[in-house]
């Protein structure tokens, strides 16, 4: 069985996300299965997802995705690099044999063109210099800067974060020698990011109008609204930034200056510029703003201190996922499983009581990313569903 990867969030599931899958069988054709490989309770972007991660799997898998397994927490609160190793890492172990990703461009080319520059090894160093040389440059602006200097020409693909995110999949994929072919996407709709209503519009706006109490139903699709319905009735949405923001911060709070030195992409000085900044000031947005600069943007703060008040630390997205943890499965990713399962290079686990079969930093990725959720659910309104312990408990939804 032909397998397409997707790495995503699905933050929630809209029309776009439908689209990328439809777009992945029109390619690779119509029997073949799509896996995707999804961010747990909290994401890229330093914050909360408004569902749980067994909600959007549940969702992602009504939709078209017919297996979703988590991007471990080290992997989801890394920078473009460490979150595509680990998608991509998770791919392989299940033997994808292509991945799908959105492009503002969808020039596979000008993507492959970079992804091998980038995996130069005297690449790294060269930016280092080049920070060192222009200390007020963030490392995504130092690269860009070095990489439109050696191949001649500028490179606006490098300020799009699908782009960019394409760039590290492909780089990722030619350092393992991995044999899994890209399959770009034109990007459809809005930005990334992009507050304002459109036709197809963004996962940002529609985050939005959920936390104002709207409902855009037509950007969703109708079976996840369904399940993202059901979720807002029993009170599990996470809308209040408010009860987010305090909760993290109280946390925060309590460590010491050494934890912050010790985070995953503290170096350079910022850790210690995140531990200044928390001493300084008296809500979590005005202290993420006071720590961000320049060198250090505000996406990478607001990582840095998720990290912190969840307790990752330096080397914890190293390498690649030790295990593979199943979400949400159809009729056919229930015959990818069975199909894949026993070559699969790492464990797969559809209920928690398989963490018996895993050993050292597997065992503290699950354990890391249990204690995330136990967090998160303090986040819902319905205080009854905030009770400990529901990652051990709850297993893969059936769709």
């Amino acid at each position: 069985m032909k397998t397409v990867g997707i790495a995503a969030e699905y933050n929630p599931f809209h029309c776009g996300h439908a689209f990328q899958i439809r777009e992945c069988r029109r390619m690779a054709g119509e029997d073949a299965a799509v896996l995707a490989v999804m961010s747990g309770d909290f994401v890229q972007r330093g914050e909360a997802a408004v569902f749980h991660k067994f909600a959007r799997a549940e969702a992602a898998c009504r939709c078209g995705a017919d297996l979703v397994v988590e991007l471990p927490l080290p992997w989801s609160l890394s920078s473009a690099e460490g979150f595509a190793a680990g998608a991509v890492g998770l791919m392989h172990a299940l033997r994808a044999d292509a991945i799908s990703f959105g492009s503002e461009t969808g020039n596979a080319e000008e993507l492959e063109e970079l992804a091998e520059l980038f995996s130069r090894p005297a690449f790294p160093e060269a930016v280092r210099e080049s920070m060192k040389r222009h200390p007020n440059r963030s490392f995504p602006a130092a690269r860009q800067a070095l990489a439109e200097e050696l191949l001649g020409k500028k490179l606006p693909v490098l300020q799009q974060p699908n782009n960019i995110l394409a760039v590290e999949y492909l780089k990722t994929i030619r350092q393992q020698q991995w044999d899994i072919r890209p399959l770009p996407v034109l990007r459809a709709g809005s930005g990334h990011d992009d507050p304002e209503r459109s036709a197809m519009p963004s996962a940002a706006y529609i985050r939005e109008q959920l936390r104002c109490g709207s409902r855009p139903e037509t950007a969703i699709p109708d079976e996840a609204e369904a399940v993202f319905r059901r979720e807002i009735e029993e009170g599990r949405a996470v809308f209040n930034r408010r009860t987010q923001e305090l909760c993290l911060l109280s946390r925060l709070r309590f460590l010491p200056e050494e934890s912050f030195r010790n985070l995953p992409d503290a170096q350079d000085g910022a850790g210690e510029r995140l531990y200044a900044a928390l001493q300084k000031t008296a809500s979590y947005e005005s202290f993420l703003q006071a720590a961000a600069s320049k060198r250090f943007p505000l996406s990478r703060i607001r990582r840095m201190a998720l990290c912190a008040a969840l307790g990752l630390q330096v080397g914890d997205n190293a390498g690649f996922p030790g295990y593979v943890r199943i979400l949400a499965f159809n009729e056919k990713g229930r015959r990818l499983l069975h199909e894949r399962g026993e070559a699969a290079e790492v464990p797969l686990l559809t209920k928690a009581a398989h963490i018996r079969k895993l050993s050292g930093k597997a065992v503290r990725d699950f354990q890391l990313g249990a204690r995330a959720h136990d967090c998160y659910t303090l986040f819902y309104p319905a205080e009854n569903e905030g009770n400990c312990g529901e990652d051990w408990r709850k297993g893969p939804a059936v769709c």
